[in-house]
């Protein structure tokens, strides 16, 4: 079948094409003979019931300083599409919700991948909350007194923004650290929301796992081990990517949560692993499949690819 599909990212121009996923799934459409357009977040409009964005047919390749060509600018009908890709990064923040809201007004009949409805209540630090018997100790919470009291249970803990991305604002204090009561009052300034405070895994040591789900189902991890003095795993702050398998509680989890990732059409999850415990469901702009791809002598977007035609 030849598809017409809209990508919703950020600049295409800013994007390492020997990284991103995004790339990946459109030089993939492309062999597929699929039809792309390429719009920002900030594009939408909704008019009188309808969804349409300023977009600009796209060609992808894989040359460097060369990897992509975008057509004449125009108005498209985002229901006349047959799949719209939301792959902005975070944050997940009001303009992020916004854009859900907007795309519930084409999707199913365009398929939005993920669900625009279950992005919006599946933040990935909240999702995981579902599934308590597989997390840290955790503490979700805006009063001092609360994360006082963890700090005193469990004196090595984590605490981190509830809708940070990429490792931002997260910080690991130590037993004995006396920054604890300065950082409560920077993360009150700086957000409005509850902020998340787990037990610190020493485990992190040995890495923090991403595996990848399609449909419910794994289809491949990579394991990002922290640069030394640091307790952030993401590999744009230093953290070096690993081949790796899953593990026979790794594969527990994907089969405690699966079945729930597929009802709630979220083809495409990335999830954080650390030990024995889950920490993270990533849903909004989900990454690794080259680093996975280059690891394991696999294409992830070619089975991402036949689970969005399989829902077509």
């Amino acid at each position: 079948m030849s598809l017409a599909v809209a990508i919703q990212m950020d600049p295409i121009e800013s994007i390492n094409i020997d990284a991103d996923s995004t790339f990946v799934l459109a030089l993939e459409a492309l062999r597929r003979g699929h039809r792309l357009y390429h719009y920002l977040p900030q594009h939408l409009s909704l008019r009188q019931g309808r969804l349409s964005a300023w977009a600009r047919p796209l060609v992808v390749r894989r040359e460097k300083g060369n990897h992509f060509t975008l057509g004449e600018p125009g108005q498209l009908d985002l229901g006349s599409v047959d799949v719209v890709l939301m792959r902005q990064d975070p944050p997940f923040d009001m303009a992020y919700i916004t854009a859900t809201h907007l795309l519930e007004h084409i999707h199913p009949k365009t398929l939005v991948v993920n669900d625009p409805f279950q992005v919006r209540n599946a933040p990935e630090k909240l999702l995981v909350t579902h599934f308590p018997d597989l997390m840290p100790p955790t503490l979700i919470s805006a009063d001092r007194r609360q994360i006082l009291d963890f700090r005193e249970e469990h004196q090595n803990i984590i605490l981190k923004p509830l809708f940070g991305n990429g490792g931002a604002g997260v910080f690991h204090i130590t037993p004995g650290d006396d920054n604890l009561a300065s950082l409560l009052e920077m993360f009150t300034q700086l957000y409005r929301e509850p902020i998340i405070v787990q037990r610190y895994l020493p485990e992190v040591r040995q890495g923090d796992k991403r595996i990848i789900l399609i449909d419910g189902v794994a289809a491949g991890a990579v394991n990002r081990v922290p640069a030394a003095g640091e307790s952030r795993s993401n590999m744009h702050v230093g953290g070096r990517p690993e081949k790796s398998a899953l593990t026979r509680r790794e594969e527990e989890i994907c089969a405690a949560i699966g079945p729930t990732l597929k009802e709630r059409g979220l083809v495409f999850v990335g999830i954080d692993v650390i030990g024995d415990y889950l920490t993270e469901i990533n849903v909004t702009s989900p990454t690794g499949l080259q680093e996975i791809n280059r690891f394991d002598g696999t294409a992830l977007e070619v089975q991402l690819w036949d689970a969005i035609e399989g829902r077509l």
